[in-house]
């Protein structure tokens, strides 16, 4: 596990959120705009809305109709401005207006699950973090780590297997990895410099 660890580490050295924020709410409803959504779609969305609702307070009072109409590019548009909404006014109610610490506190926030929550805990907080989006549960089934598309249970086993300081990169780099070469639809196994550690090599 240390060389795989190692390995990405030299193919992918910069391991980080490809998400925007400035604010730490922002992260947080960041990631849940990223659901069945490119972060790079994400990203373009959340300028125009950061602009119409500049604060967690205007995002709380916020008209319903118009939050869907911005974040609709991102897709299940009622489902998540519903969620931005609810959830800046529970942040405001119960947590003076920060994003908590907690992974208990975060699955109180409407619409957060536990990649989220893992996400935020990780780089907000620096907490170790798994943080299973498909691109991970995808790669680490492939790279025969677990064998299981269920994203709780592919938390829990890669908590087992990579050491707590180093789960948060891990995870960014087998999503850098799963978008540039090991693609869903077409892995570009010729190119892949984790080959080695592979379990199906060659077999898309």
């Amino acid at each position: 596990m240390q060389a795989l660890i190692q390995r990405l580490k030299e193919l992918y050295p910069i391991a980080e959120c490809t998400l925007d924020y400035r604010e730490d709410y922002r992260l947080l409803f960041n990631t849940r705009l990223a659901a069945q959504c490119t972060d790079a779609r994400v990203n373009i969305v959340a300028e125009e809305l950061y602009t119409v609702f500049p604060t967690l307070e205007a995002i709380a009072n916020a008209d319903a109709a118009e939050m869907e109409t911005i974040v609709r590019p991102c897709g299940f548009y009622h489902n998540k401005a519903r969620d931005l909404i609810e959830g800046s006014r529970v942040l405001l109610r119960d947590y003076n207006g920060r994003v908590p610490d907690t992974m208990e506190a975060l699955l109180r926030i409407p619409g957060i699950g536990r990649k989220t929550a893992n996400l935020v805990l990780g780089e907000l907080y620096g907490k170790p973090a798994v943080v299973t989006d498909t691109h991970c549960i995808r790669l680490s089934n492939r790279l025969g780590l677990c064998n299981t598309k269920d994203p709780v249970k592919v938390e829990y086993i890669l908590r087992d297997l990579i050491p707590p300081e180093e789960q948060l990169h891990f995870c960014h780099r087998l999503v850098a990895h799963g978008r540039a070469v090991c693609k869903a639809r077409a892995p570009d196994c010729g190119a892949c410099g984790i080959r080695e550690f592979c379990a199906y090599p060659d077999e898309v």
